[in-house]
Order: structure tokens, then sequence, then C-alpha cells
């Protein structure tokens, strides 16, 4: 299953991640026991990953206080499907799982922003059909109350 990706490309592959994109925000959906459920997520498209020199690089420094350099590498975005406990069973019980890309972003600051953004518009606290429990930490599914 591809990431379906709203423009003339049809879904997200890496010859068509846009230059300078950081990440994108998603919704995920899966119909499980007979109803929707959906989640809302981000993901990087690279990890910045900090690595300790090898000793031998180490022996050539002149200036050895820099012990650590960093590393970027691709995430396995083809293969995701949420850190969300629901939709990991359900994937691996073969429940099919329709994986939308909301919004491509440019920075880390920006995706952050952008998901709890859509989770906002999409009351995902107060929708039993969406699977988050939480925006940003700080405000809980179970600690709001739902319009009447």
């Amino acid at each position: 299953m591809t990431w379906v990706y709203r423009t003339a490309y049809g879904s997200m592959t890496d010859d068509v991640i846009p230059e300078g994109a950081v990440g994108f925000v998603y919704k995920m959906t899966a119909v499980i026991n007979g109803e929707p459920k959906s989640y809302i997520g981000k993901k990087n498209f690279y990890s910045i990953r900090k690595k300790k020199f090898g000793k031998k690089a180490l022996d050539q420094m002149k200036d050895k206080r820099a012990i650590k350099y960093t590393v970027e590498k691709k995430t396995n975005y083809q293969n995701y499907y949420s850190s969300n406990e629901v939709l990991k069973k359900a994937k691996a019980d073969g429940v099919e799982i329709t994986r939308e890309i909301l919004k491509v972003c440019y920075s880390n600051i920006e995706l952050t922003y952008q998901e709890a953004k859509y989770m906002f518009l999409l009351n995902v606290l107060e929708d039993e059909h969406y699977l988050n429990n939480n925006i940003l930490g700080k405000f809980y599914k179970g600690k709001i109350k739902k319009d009447e």
C-alpha cells in the first residue's frame, strides 16, 4: 500500500519528495470491528543521528573535542504504519489501512505545528473515530469535555 498524496503525483515515492521537505503530516484509516478508525500523525523523511568517530578518525584529528558527528539517513516511511498500537495490530491482522499525506512540511517546527493544527481541526480528542489520545502531550482525550 502506498501513501496517497493529493497532487498530480498520485502517490509519494522518493523521486517526488519536494526539495527541502523534512516530513509530512498523515492520516491513516482502517475499518476495525466494523467502524472506521483514523489516526493523525507525522513522519520525517530523514532521521539525523549523532555518531561517535572511530579510533582511526580520532587519531587523525587535531582537535579531539568534537568526538561526535551527525549522520542523515532516509527513514523507511514507505513501510510505516503509525506508532499507534491499534493500527499496528490491525496491520499485523491483515486489515487494509489507507494512508494519506495531508501536508508536506519544510521544517521540524512546521511539522509539529501542522500535526497539532490538523488534530485540533479534526477534533481528534472529542471524536471516538480517532485513535489519537493526546495532542502535544498537553491535551488528553479523557480530560476534555465533549460538546453536547
